[in-house]
């Protein structure tokens, strides 16, 4: 419904698959808000955010692969790089749900990488990378220490509160433990972004640049980042050039008033 509304509004007579992709991105994370006004600070900060998850994802062998990457302002989002599975998948191994947890805190790092300072903006991603982890060592054994043996109930009393009904079913020894390897799995994570990102700065660079002058980046152009960033590099150059030198719009003729 939502794609042949997009098509209508644009006097289409066919729904197309740029539609349909659109529709989808609307309905999980809102409409665009290109009203908004974003200060220029926070628009490089976004743009550098979503092309730490990029490039650290294009780095990364399980990830997805990119479909789109915007700084325009989608429902709490200042900005959103989105990923398109290629295959249904029914399980998650431990090297992908170790790499999602790279590919989540690809932005933190290129913030603190780039800017040198670091923003609530990546709250989200910490807190999903941070339930992964703990996931990963509660629940499905796949820490080295712990081995496989469960640590997690499966069951909290909803209504009592996740916090008063949960029952640990280990010792103080072992929440300890579980903290420590929760923590390391996100550290390591997070060292590896910074690997990623300090070895591809070039391709970060020309992205966070890509979307500060178009906004929004589509799979092929984030492509032609590796495969011919010097092309892509002097379109770029040539675009903002043309932005610098074209004249400023005439003013809309109004009619004079007589008495």
């Amino acid at each position: 419904n939502e794609a042949a509304l997009l098509a209508a509004r644009k006097d289409q007579h066919f729904i197309t698959l740029a539609d349909i992709q659109e529709s989808v991105i609307k309905v999980i994370a809102g409409p665009e808000k290109r009203s908004k006004t974003v200060i220029e600070r926070e628009r490089k900060l976004t743009a550098y955010h979503e092309a730490g998850h990029a490039v650290v994802g294009h780095a990364l062998e399980t990830a997805d692969p990119v479909h789109q990457i915007t700084i325009v302002p989608r429902g709490g989002a200042g900005g959103m790089t989105i990923s398109l599975p290629q295959e249904d998948r029914g399980y998650r191994s431990r090297l992908e749900l170790t790499e999602q947890l790279s590919s989540l805190l690809g932005g933190r790092m290129a913030e603190e990488l780039v800017l040198g300072d670091i923003s609530t903006g990546a709250g989200s991603d910490i807190r999903r990378a941070t339930d992964i982890a703990r996931n990963m060592v509660t629940r499905y054994g796949m820490s080295q220490r712990l081995g496989n043996v469960v640590f997690d109930s499966g069951h909290d009393e909803v209504f009592i509160g996740r916090s008063m009904a949960q029952t640990k079913t280990y010792s103080e020894v072992v929440a300890a433990i579980i903290d420590e390897e929760v923590k390391a799995l996100v550290d390591n994570a997070y060292a590896r972004c910074r690997d990623i990102l300090t070895q591809q700065r070039p391709a970060l660079d020309l992205v966070a640049r890509y979307l500060l002058e178009f906004e929004t980046m589509d799979a092929a152009a984030f492509q032609r980042v590796f495969t011919e960033p010097e092309a892509l590099e002097a379109e770029l150059v040539a675009h903002q050039k043309e932005a610098v030198e074209a004249p400023p719009a005439a003013p809309e003729a109004q009619e004079e008033l007589h008495d």
